[in-house]
């Protein structure tokens, strides 16, 4: 939003002070420049949100979220030959394991960013949809000024002129067509610079609960992520080998693999 006054000629009596006028432009611009970062904060959530559901603009084989793929990926695992049952009962219970954990982990996924949409995201946008009031509000105050000025600087042309019967008489109608509008005016300037300062100053109260949910969400999602990996290496691990151990068996295996005659070197 941007406030760009109108240039017109001016009257030679000030009829508002650099002082006001600069304290109105200080409370607009700090307006102005939380309604911008408060845009930029709604887009960011939603962004990030959509990139946790897999709805960013990315190609579809980029695009999916973690949770989800891990879900396909042991749900492909299960119609695999690695898991025949009559082969290995043990490698099939833990390929289940980790397809039952990946649905837990994509539940919860989707929970948080539910909760983060309703908490977060949802109040930043009825927050934004209060600037376009303001900025009208302002639009009408320049406008009001605008008129201001230009009646004052009639009456200044009238009171100018030599006295005579006729100038004397259009100098009072335009006073008198001036003293509404300068009283609208102010009224309008003093409305602003009383509620523009207390709508700047609440923003504090009204996105503390939004952030403390957001906080909560990501706490109550990496609590949960915690206790499922927890649980899933309790049922899989129960050799309780180490990465390095299991390395050297998997290297081991490799070795029986090619002495096997079928993929010997020729």
């Amino acid at each position: 939003m941007s406030w760009m006054p109108f240039k017109i000629g001016q009257p030679r009596k000030q009829i508002i002070s650099k002082t006001v006028e600069r304290d109105f432009e200080r409370e607009y611009g700090k307006l102005q420049q939380l309604e911008d970062q408060i845009k930029k904060l709604h887009k960011d959530m939603k962004k990030s949100t959509e990139a946790d559901l897999g709805f960013d603009e990315a190609p579809s084989c980029w695009n999916e979220p973690m949770s989800k793929s891990a879900v396909k990926i042991t749900s492909d695992l299960q119609s695999n030959p690695l898991c025949e049952q009559e082969h290995d009962q043990t490698f099939l219970e833990t390929v289940m394991a980790l397809d039952t954990a990946m649905k837990r982990m994509d539940a919860f996924n989707q929970e948080r960013v539910n909760q983060i949409q309703r908490t977060v995201i949802e109040p930043l946008k009825k927050y934004s949809s209060v600037f376009p009031s303001l900025n009208m509000a302002v639009k009408r105050r320049e406008q009001s000024l605008q008129e201001y000025r230009r009646l004052q600087a009639r009456v200044e042309k009238y009171e100018e002129k030599e006295k005579t019967g006729p100038v004397l008489v259009k100098l009072h109608q335009a006073r008198e067509e001036l003293r509404p509008v300068r009283e609208e005016f102010e009224a309008k300037n003093k409305q602003l610079l009383d509620e523009m300062p207390k709508f700047y100053n609440s923003r504090i109260d009204y996105f503390r609960p939004s952030f403390e949910a957001l906080i909560r969400a990501q706490v109550v999602y990496y609590t949960e992520m915690f206790k499922i990996f927890g649980e899933l290496t309790m049922q899989i691990d129960d050799q309780g080998l180490t990465d390095e151990q299991r390395e050297k068996e998997n290297e081991t295996k490799l070795s029986e693999l090619r002495a096997l005659s079928i993929v010997a070197d020729d």
